[in-house]
């Protein structure tokens, strides 16, 4: 015979009873060997997800479908994501040429706008330096030229307002500080009238169609004096 002793169980006895019954270890009795059962370590032991899914309703099957869905529902809510950001960009694209497109025609207008006014221009300078010429004398002319004089001013005027109309409008000169980009001194004098670099006269007027210069104004500008040096 061997002299090992029998190995010890590592059982754990466990007693069940009804809840009718009055607990054992309140009146001091010993429990009943033929209820006695017991949970070894060789027993298995149930799955998380087998509780998880008793404690939720849901079995295996079930389980499977609700989670393929959320991440269903995820993968739309990233397209519906995507699909944001690309009418965003688009909608921004469009915008972009759309105003592209309107600088380019407006540039087109006044380009085309500002290439005949300077062949009207010279026309009108003409007619200004007549009417100004005419001024002069027309106190001593005849009734008749007078009202001569006064049709071609009536014509000046109308051409004038044609000329503002396709949005030229002229460069303010006497009495504004000399401005290299917008005029072009031909003279220069003292002045005791205005200060150095003020324009004194003007002596062909110059114009601009937005923010295009179509002709610089030809001025006089006034100068320092050599005892002011």
């Amino acid at each position: 015979m061997s002299d090992r002793k029998p190995k010890q169980s590592n059982s754990i006895p466990i007693r069940f009873f009804d809840g009718d019954d009055p607990d054992p270890s309140e009146d001091g009795g010993e429990l009943d060997e033929g209820v006695v059962s017991y949970v070894s370590d060789a027993d298995p032991v149930p799955e998380l997800t087998d509780v998880r899914s008793h404690e939720t309703g849901f079995g295996g099957p079930e389980l499977a479908e609700l989670v393929a869905s959320r991440a269903e529902l995820k993968r739309l809510q990233n397209e519906l994501s995507e699909a944001k950001e690309g009418i965003a960009r688009r909608q921004a694209d469009f915008e972009n040429y759309r105003k592209r497109i309107e600088r380019e025609r407006s540039e087109s207008h006044q380009r085309v706008v500002g290439d005949v006014a300077r062949k009207l221009l010279p026309v009108l300078d003409n007619l200004n330096r007549a009417l100004d010429a005419e001024k002069t004398v027309q106190s001593n002319e005849s009734k008749e030229f007078r009202h001569f004089l006064h049709g071609v001013e009536l014509i000046n005027r109308q051409l004038n307002d044609v000329i503002e109309s396709l949005g030229i409008v002229p460069i303010a000169s006497v009495g504004e500080r000399f401005d290299p980009h917008i005029h072009e001194a031909v003279v220069t004098e003292p002045s005791d009238k205005y200060e150095p670099d003020t324009v004194t006269e003007e002596l062909a007027r110059g114009y601009r169609i937005g923010d295009r210069l179509l002709r610089p104004a030809m001025v006089k500008v006034a100068a320092r004096r050599d005892d002011d040096r």
